[in-house]
C-alpha cells in the first residue's frame, strides 16, 4: 500500500474513531448496566446509536454551511466540545435518565466526528485499489487500541482523558479543505454509470447493510445481555477475532480489485445466520461468539469499503463516505427493542424464521445493488475505455469537412484535391475527368499547397484525412 500523508491521516483518523466509538459504548452500557439493570442496556444502546445516526447525516449540511463562510474546518472541530460534554459526564453519571440524554449528547458528537474520518478517508483513498485494506486495517487498529486500554484497566479520569485526545486526533486529522473537497466532487470517471445507477445502488445498497445489520443484531443484543450480567467479558479476548476478522477481510476483499467482494460478504451472512441458529438450538455461545466475532470485522470492513468507494461518485460526497456506518447504527437504534424482545421471550423458532427470512432479503438486496455483477479489471476498463474514445471521434468524412472548412478551401479547390489525393494517377487524367484544363488543375493545386501548407501532392495526401 502506497502511503502518502494523506492517507496516513486518513488511516489514523478513522482508527480512532472506531477506538473511541466502541470504548465509549462499551463504558455506557457498563454504567446503564450498575444504574438501570441489565435489561435496559439494549434499548439506551438503541438510543445512543440513533443520536450518532443523526450525526453522521447532519454532518454533510454543516460543512456545507462551513464551506460556505469559507471555514471548512469549522464542522468537524463543532463535533469536539460536543462529543467531550458528553464523556465527561458519562464518567461520572448520578442517574439513569441524566446518563441516556448526554450519553446521546456525545453520541451526536462522535457521529459528526465519524462522517468527518470517513470522509477524509474516501477523499485519500479514492480509486486506490487497497481501499478495502485500508479500511480494515483502521477498524482492526481501533479495536486493539480499545483492547488494550481495557486491558490497563484504564478508567475514571484516566480513560475520560484518553478519549478527549482521541476526539481532538480526530477533528484535527479529519479535516478536508475546501479545495480537496471540491476537486473531489469533479474527479468523477466519466466512463462510470449514469446519475440514476448510482443512485439506485446506493438506495439498494443501504437497504443491504440495513437487513445484514438486522442479522447481526439479534446476536449482538444476546452478547451485550450476556455482557450486561456478566456471563460473557466481551472486552477480552474475543476483541482479538474481531480485529483480525477485519483485517483479514480488507485483504481479501481487495483481491481482483474487489470484484468478489459481494459475492464473499454473501458467504458471511450465511455463517452468520448458521451462528444464529446454532446457539439458539442451544450451541456453546462461546462458540457463536467467536463466529459473531468473525462475521462483524468482515461486515464493518463491507460496509465501510462499499461507501467510501461509492461516496467520491455521488453529488454529496461527505454524506455518503459514512453512510454505511449510519446505515448499520439506524438499524441497531430501530430493531433493538423487538431482537432484544425475540431474545429475551425465549422464542427460538421465531427468532429461527427470521434469520432465514432476512437471508433471503440480504440476497435479493445484493442481486438489486449489483453487487452479484462482477465488476470489471483494470485491462477491461483500459479496453472500454478505447472503445468509448473510438465511438466518440469523429469519422473520417467528419474530419475531411474539418480539414476543407479549416482551410477555407473552393467546391472546385476540394473536387481537384479529392482527385489528387485518391491515387497517384497523372494530372492529365485528372483535367479529364474533371472537365477542366491541365493549366486549371495546376492552378488549384497551387492554391492548395498554398491554404493547407504543403509543397508537394505526397504532402497533401498525408494531411487530407484518407477514407
Amino acid at each position: 500500500m502506497n502511503l502518502s500523508k494523506p492517507k496516513i491521516n486518513a488511516l489514523l483518523a478513522l482508527a480512532l474513531f472506531t477506538f473511541a466509538f466502541l470504548s465509549v459504548e462499551f463504558r455506557f452500557d457498563i454504567n446503564v448496566g450498575l444504574l438501570a439493570g441489565a435489561e435496559r442496556v439494549v434499548l439506551a444502546q438503541g438510543f445512543i446509536l440513533g443520536a450518532s445516526v443523526i450525526g453522521f447525516i447532519g454532518y454533510a449540511p454543516l460543512l456545507g454551511l462551513a464551506q460556505r463562510k469559507g471555514q471548512p474546518q469549522a464542522a468537524v472541530s463543532a463535533a469536539v466540545p460536543i462529543a467531550i460534554l458528553g464523556l465527561t459526564q458519562i464518567q461520572s453519571p448520578t442517574g439513569s435518565l441524566v446518563l441516556e440524554i448526554l450519553g446521546c449528547v456525545a453520541f451526536f458528537g462522535l457521529g459528526l466526528l465519524g462522517a468527518a474520518a470517513h470522509h477524509a478517508f474516501s477523499l485519500a483513498f479514492q480509486d486506490d485499489p487497497k481501499l478495502a485494506t485500508g479500511a480494515g486495517a483502521a477498524y482492526a487498529a481501533g479495536i486493539l487500541m480499545q483492547f488494550a486500554i481495557n486491558l490497563l484497566n484504564c478508567g475514571g479520569i484516566a480513560e475520560l482523558i484518553v478519549l478527549g485526545i482521541a476526539t481532538i486526533a480526530i477533528s484535527a486529522l479529519s479535516v478536508v479543505p475546501q479545495k480537496a473537497a471540491e476537486s473531489s466532487s469533479r474527479a468523477i470517471n466519466p466512463f462510470v454509470e449514469p446519475s440514476h445507477a448510482l443512485a439506485k445502488q446506493a438506495c439498494w445498497s443501504i437497504a443491504l447493510i440495513m437487513i445484514l445489520a438486522c442479522l447481526f443484531s439479534t446476536l449482538d443484543n444476546v452478547v451485550t445481555l450476556s455482557n450486561a450480567h456478566g456471563t460473557i467479558a466481551v472486552q477480552t479476548w474475543p476483541r482479538l477475532f474481531l480485529a483480525a476478522s477485519g483485517l483479514a477481510a480488507g485483504i481479501i476483499f481487495d483481491l481482483a480489485e474487489r470484484r468478489y467482494m459481494g459475492l464473499i460478504m454473501l458467504g458471511i451472512a450465511v455463517l452468520s445466520t448458521i451462528s444464529i441458529l446454532a446457539v439458539e438450538a442451544g450451541a456453546d455461545p462461546n462458540l457463536g461468539l467467536i463466529v459473531f466475532y468473525l462475521s462483524s470485522g468482515f461486515f464493518v470492513t463491507f460496509f465501510t469499503a462499499t461507501f467510501t468507494q461509492l461516496a467520491p461518485r455521488m453529488h454529496a460526497p461527505a454524506l455518503w463516505a459514512g453512510m454505511g456506518r449510519a446505515a448499520n447504527n439506524m438499524c441497531a437504534f430501530t430493531t433493538s427493542g423487538i431482537s432484544l424482545t425475540l431474545v429475551t421471550s425465549g422464542n427460538v423458532a421465531l427468532i429461527m424464521i427470521g434469520a432465514l427470512v432476512l437471508l433471503v432479503a440480504a440476497c435479493v438486496a445484493f442481486v438489486a445493488a449489483g453487487l452479484f455483477r462482477l465488476p470489471q479489471t483494470k485491462q477491461e476498463r483500459e479496453h472500454q475505455q478505447l472503445a468509448e474514445e473510438a465511438l466518440a471521434a469523429p469519422s473520417i468524412e467528419e474530419q475531411r469537412q474539418a480539414f476543407i472548412g479549416d482551410h477555407g478551401l473552393t467546391p472546385r479547390e476540394v473536387d481537384v484535391l479529392v482527385a489528387v489525393t485518391q491515387d497517384e494517377r497523372p494530372l492529365k487524367q485528372v483535367a479529364e475527368e474533371l472537365g477542366i484544363s491541365m493549366r486549371m488543375v495546376q492552378r488549384h493545386l497551387s492554391s492548395i499547397y498554398q491554404k493547407t501548407d504543403t509543397q508537394t501532392r505526397a504532402g497533401l495526401t498525408k494531411a487530407f484525412p484518407s477514407a
